[in-house]
């Protein structure tokens, strides 16, 4: 049982990766960070010197605080939260606990630079069909829930990338890319650290509608049409991307929880 105003780690990797995550806060030292420049999926950091200076950040949301070993920053910080309104708990064990259980972290090497407002920005083409709401998908639930994603023309991408020092992706040329036979999605769960089974499964099923293989997962299929309908349906790309995300919601939940499942209702009639 997780003390007073704690998290277990067991209860926070359930909660990462769903809409209903609470904010995640890195306070580690600039020296314990340094040690390991990594972060818990989700995660932003934040200085543990100045919380009242930042607490309006998470208005409205429950927050779970990340020191380095559950100790004294992530207590105090979790309290001034509390102070400011807001619902928050330290994370038990810490950074140093979720490292040693294997879970996953984001290098964050690998991430782009935030902007002013402490966010990633990227860019791709507009109308997304599959790996351009996949991989957004991706960004808002493991890696930045406050990300932007810019839709622009094909042939705009990459001076508005330039313009507007947003990340492309999903664009020939760039890092963020298809490579050989797998897609964006597959790269940026590799590159990024997040290569648990239940994304690895999912990845397969973006591959195979992105790429049109049905061979690789059954599923495969109805996410394409579903991704197609969704096109349909929303002219306007950012809306297209807000459904797509609840879409993208079921499918990873029925990779992590629900893949086991059958459902074999038959008539009783003679």
């Amino acid at each position: 049982m997780p003390s007073i105003n704690t998290i277990s780690i067991d209860k926070l990797t359930r909660l990462i990766g769903t809409p209903h995550c609470p904010a995640l806060v890195d306070v580690r030292t600039e020296e314990d960070f340094a040690a390991s420049p990594r972060l818990i999926p989700g995660s932003m950091r934040r200085p543990h010197t100045s919380p009242s200076d930042w607490a309006r950040d998470f208005a409205g949301r429950s927050a779970v605080v990340i020191c380095r070993q559950g100790a004294k920053l992530s207590q105090g910080v979790a309290a001034w939260l509390r102070h400011a309104g807001i619902p928050a708990d330290g994370l038990e064990d810490g950074f140093e606990g979720w490292r040693k259980a294997n879970l996953p972290t984001v290098p964050t090497a690998k991430m782009p630079p935030l902007d002013r407002e402490g966010r990633t920005v990227w860019v791709t083409r507009a109308r997304p069909k599959v790996d351009r709401i996949a991989c957004p998908w991706l960004i808002r639930r493991f890696i930045d829930p406050r990300a932007v994603f810019l839709f622009v023309a094909p042939a705009e991408v990459e001076a508005v990338a330039e313009r507007f020092s947003a990340t492309p992706f999903d664009v020939e040329g760039v890092f963020w890319s298809h490579r050989g036979e797998t897609c964006t999605f597959d790269v940026m769960v590799e590159e990024l650290g997040l290569a648990t089974p239940a994304l690895m499964s999912l990845a397969a099923i973006v591959r195979g509608a992105d790429t049109g293989r049905f061979d690789i997962a059954p599923q495969a299929a109805g996410l394409l049409a579903a991704s197609l309908g969704l096109s349909r349906m929303y002219a306007d790309d950012l809306a297209q991307l807000e459904a797509g995300l609840t879409l993208y919601d079921a499918f990873y939940r029925w990779c992590r929880d629900a893949s086991d499942e059958t459902h074999t209702w038959h008539s009783k009639r003679p």
